[in-house]
């Protein structure tokens, strides 16, 4: 009887709504009872404007007792109202009762985008922002395994086309943090830019960035969404930058430091105009560096990169270090992004190092083929000889091979031939990168197969069966494509491979390298495959033999042999043999040298391939007792055991 008593005294309140069996009271209270309802309103409940109302009330046995104005009750417009459910009626059961932390934490138990919406459809009304919620919610669902549209399924859900209906209606309404985003859901979920709905919260958000007053997360997440919807030449996205200049970064949280970064990334071509505002954001961001997730870590690390942030090096050796205990909690992705920045600033750390070394032993096969590819790319730029890594990437290649695309193998093996190492399984390994150059041949392109079949000879795994193919005019005039002249290196590279099969591989018999496209020398000021001389530690060499010596006409420099190779100091002595004839003895001073300087892998003291072919040529050229015979060798010659 009490029920029906405040039924009927509040029944007149033109200006009194309840959302579903949630009761609340607008603002300007006109009794004590409508000031105790407000009071209690929950802090999520957002009052629309006045309209025919729906007014609804459930006894404590469950019965239901309806306004005087019987069953055509009007929902007011942009309230999304379900069908009951039966399996809520107890007021501690019914979805429709829970404030806004239960709905998020029943939301986030949820797994996928129908459970959600089935969720909703048990609601008997939802408020603007757990409808954005909800929307966020599938929005994540649908975005687990990357980049992709909203399934027909979902788009032609009528409980999802409820709360889109109820976002654009209500749009003016929303609070600005609602609005933005139910926003940026809807852009992740590639919704058509041109929709009704898409096209309102657009122009709502530029209303309200025009007027002034959204807060910091606002300006990130709209200004994100803008680039996403009209890309980084968007007008708008010029005035929330400026916007964001004037606040204070302490008022940033890290993940808002982190999507300015990728604001700023998204705006390239303008990065010269907002560098004093990158470099403010630079220096404060040292401060959030051991707050951030491994996803935002390597967020921060790939804008760095991007924004050619080379002065940033105190930034990035702080996120260096800290990256190193979450190696094994990066998505391939975040790592890959991660190894391109350390191969981007030049930054060696050895406990990256062996933490990237555990993590690729311990899951090589897991690793996505990029990921593969960029590791060997790291290891053979800083010249690191692990190997633990090189083995793990040699068995992922052996079991996973087909993964792998013609420029990932030209990645992965290239290293292997510059660090000089051969893997304990290299027989099965380098079998099946032959069995697929013969099946795919004409997929690989030409530079890209030079590089492999000339790293597979530093390591003296000729590729005798594919000589005929690569010195032939069919492939020559492929690898210059339309360019009027082959680059250098590529014909250094195939100059090397000809010395090789002449010297090493005295059997070949198959087609020669025309003599013009052989180079006179490998030592050339760019694309060189030798490495210049170190000037001061020639000097110092020099002025020591003229010591010794005593004069400078004693020994040459800089001398080219017949076959290529440059000698760095050729000391001549007269030696008076049978017949008065002279001998020149050759002798290499300054490179023997300069290999210790700067020809080991580091980790390991192994010289650099294109150090060992040298010497090895050397020693063909010019042995200490005269020639002897020499082993031919088959394409991969090598054996385990």
């Amino acid at each position: 009887m009490a029920l029906i008593t405040l039924r009927r005294n509040l029944c007149h309140l033109s200006d009194f709504r309840i959302h579903g069996a949630l009761a609340a009271l607008r603002n300007h209270p006109v009794s004590r009872v409508h000031k105790i309802a407000e009071e209690r309103r929950p802090p999520w409940f957002c009052p629309l404007p006045s309209e025919p109302v729906r007014v609804r009330f459930h006894h404590a046995c469950g019965q239901k007792f309806h306004s005087e104005n019987g069953n055509d009750l009007l929902h007011p417009a942009g309230e999304l109202v379900f069908p009951p459910a039966h399996d809520w009626d107890t007021p501690e059961q019914n979805p429709s009762r829970v404030d806004e932390q239960t709905f998020y934490e029943r939301l986030n138990h949820l797994t996928s985008s129908e459970e959600v919406l089935s969720f909703v459809s048990t609601l008997q009304a939802l408020p603007d922002t757990l409808a954005a919620g909800a929307l966020q919610r599938i929005c994540d669902m649908e975005r687990k395994d990357g980049d992709q549209k909203l399934p027909k399924e979902i788009l032609k859900n009528s409980v999802f086309q409820a709360l889109c209906v109820q976002l654009e209606r209500e749009s003016s309404s929303l609070p600005d943090p609602v609005l933005v985003t139910a926003l940026q859901a809807l852009t992740l979920l590639h919704a058509d830019p041109q929709s009704s709905l898409l096209l309102n919260l657009v122009a709502e958000c530029q209303r309200r960035l025009q007027r002034g007053g959204l807060e910091v997360h606002s300006l990130c997440i709209l200004g994100e969404s803008l680039i996403k919807l009209q890309g980084p030449g968007c007008a708008t996205l010029e005035l929330i930058i400026c916007q964001l200049q004037g606040e204070k970064l302490e008022e940033f949280t890290p993940e808002d430091i982190v999507t300015l970064y990728r604001i700023l990334q998204a705006c390239t071509v303008k990065v010269n105009q907002h560098q004093a505002f990158l470099n403010r954001i630079n220096t404060f961001s040292l401060s959030v560096v051991y707050s951030l997730s491994p996803a935002l870590m390597s967020q921060m690390l790939g804008a760095l990169v991007v924004l050619d942030q080379t002065q940033a090096l105190p930034l990035f050796i702080k996120l260096g270090k800290s990256v190193v205990k979450h190696i094994p909690h990066f998505t391939n992705e975040e790592l890959r992004k991660v190894l391109e920045a350390f191969i981007y600033f030049g930054h060696n750390d050895r406990f990256f190092t062996k933490a990237l070394e555990q993590h690729v032993a311990s899951a090589c096969l897991t690793l996505g083929p990029d990921v593969v590819s960029k590791v060997m790319e790291y290891c053979s730029r800083k010249r690191i000889l692990s190997k633990p890594i090189l083995d793990a990437v040699a068995e992922t290649f052996i079991c996973q091979s087909e993964k792998f695309s013609p420029h990932q193998i030209s990645e992965l093996i290239e290293p292997f031939g510059k660090l000089n190492y051969l893997p304990p399984n290299a027989s099965t390994l380098f079998r099946k990168l032959e069995n697929m150059l013969l099946t795919h041949f004409h997929y690989f392109p030409p530079k890209t197969l030079l590089k492999i079949l000339h790293s597979c000879s530093l390591i003296e795994c000729h590729p005798v069966n594919f000589m005929a193919k690569i010195f032939s005019p069919h492939f020559l005039q492929k690898l210059q494509g339309e360019e009027l002249y082959l680059d250098r290196l590529s014909l250094a590279q195939l100059t090397q491979l000809f010395l090789t099969s002449v010297l090493e591989c005295p059997f070949y018999k198959g087609q020669k390298l025309l003599s013009k496209y052989q180079v006179r020398s490998f030592l050339t000021p760019c694309c060189s495959l030798e490495t210049p001389v170190d000037f001061q530690l020639f000097r110092s060499v020099k002025t020591g033999l003229i010591d010794l010596l005593g004069a400078r006409l004693y020994f040459a420099s800089k001398v080219l042999t017949p076959y290529c190779y440059t000698i760095d100091v050729e000391c001549i002595s007269h030696i008076f043999v049978k017949k008065n004839k002279m001998k020149k003895n050759k002798m290499i001073c300054v490179r023997k040298l300069q290999l210790y300087q700067e020809g080991f892998c580091f980790l390991l003291k192994t010289f650099l391939r294109k150090y060992a072919i040298g010497k090895a040529s050397y020693e063909l050229l010019y042995p200490p007792c005269g020639p002897g015979s020499q082993t031919c060798c088959s394409f991969f010659p090598y054996q385990e055991g």
